[in-house]
């Protein structure tokens, strides 16, 4: 079992510390949050509250997903980062080849690239991209990562996206982890992806179960594939071995509640005891 360590929506001087600390306590990833806006008026509903109330995420200060990771990567040797998740179909999936190419040769390939749908259509209104038939874009964007990640020339011409026969240097395969719960996430996780990020909920048992129907399905069930996910049992050593056993290959855990209003006062020095006392208590007796 491999251990990611989330913490967001924080004070943006605590990351560097806090990645040495969970590099030193022997967590294997950090995860990095991924929000480009907050609309001053909007009827969307966040999906992963109970009332689908966003407010949580006002004046919270969100780093670039990119430029956050370099960051972190360059005071680190081991730490994994992996984007929890990076809203993709409203990037380009060009720029997003580039950039996660780079981060990747620039961390020794510490980098797995965990996307996702945006739950927000003003994302994509702000950034000029249509909210309709987004899965599809999402898609797209994955197929062009892959073939860029090749080093090779290639090309895509599809319904959302027209690539001219194209190369990128350096080359640097990275895994591929798609976030979401519906149907068509699953099964994108398994047919283009390379592993599946869970956003938390009481579901996680149906969720496997289908996911690993659909690989099954898909003829992929003895090939290699990442689960990451967000569980109660992950607190205990006896928990993680009822999540290993359900097929888990890596936990995410952080240490208070991400959906509170107004800002993070918990210090710097409480967030690295909570990390360290849960890697003595966990982690160690683990692995």
């Amino acid at each position: 079992m491999r251990f990611t360590y989330a913490e967001a929506m924080t004070d943006p001087s605590y990351y560097v510390p806090l990645a040495r600390a969970a590099e030193a306590a022997g967590y294997t990833s950090m995860s990095v949050a991924d929000s480009l806006v907050y609309p001053k008026e909007s009827d969307s509903t966040y999906p992963y509250t109970a009332d689908g109330n966003r407010e949580f995420l006002e004046d919270k200060p969100f780093i670039e997903t990119f430029t956050l990771i370099a960051a972190l990567g360059a005071v680190t040797s081991t730490l994994r980062f992996t984007p929890f998740v990076l809203k993709l179909p409203i990037r380009p999936p060009v720029l997003v080849a580039k950039q996660a190419m780079s981060i990747a040769a620039l961390t020794g390939g510490r980098l797995g690239l965990g996307v996702g749908l945006s739950p927000w259509p003003e994302d994509f209104q702000v950034m000029g991209v249509p909210w309709e038939r987004r899965g599809r874009r999402m898609d797209e964007a994955i197929d062009i990562l892959r073939g860029l990640s090749t080093g090779d020339y290639f090309e895509f011409h599809g319904e959302h996206f027209d690539v001219p026969a194209i190369k990128m240097a350096p080359a640097q395969p990275y895994p591929i982890l798609v976030g979401g719960h519906s149907e068509p996430a699953l099964r994108r996780a398994v047919v283009r992806g390379d592993g599946w990020m869970h956003a938390g909920g009481d579901d996680l048992d149906a969720l496997l179960a289908r996911l690993r129907s659909i690989r099954e399905q898909e003829g992929k069930a003895g090939e290699p594939f990442e689960v990451h996910v967000i569980s109660m049992d992950a607190y205990t050593p006896d928990g993680v071995k009822r999540l290993e056993d359900k097929g888990v290959t890596d936990v995410i855990v952080g240490f208070r509640m991400p959906y509170a209003k107004g800002p993070d006062t918990q210090p710097l020095a409480d967030k690295i005891e909570a990390l360290e006392r849960f890697a003595e208590g966990v982690i160690t007796k683990v692995q």
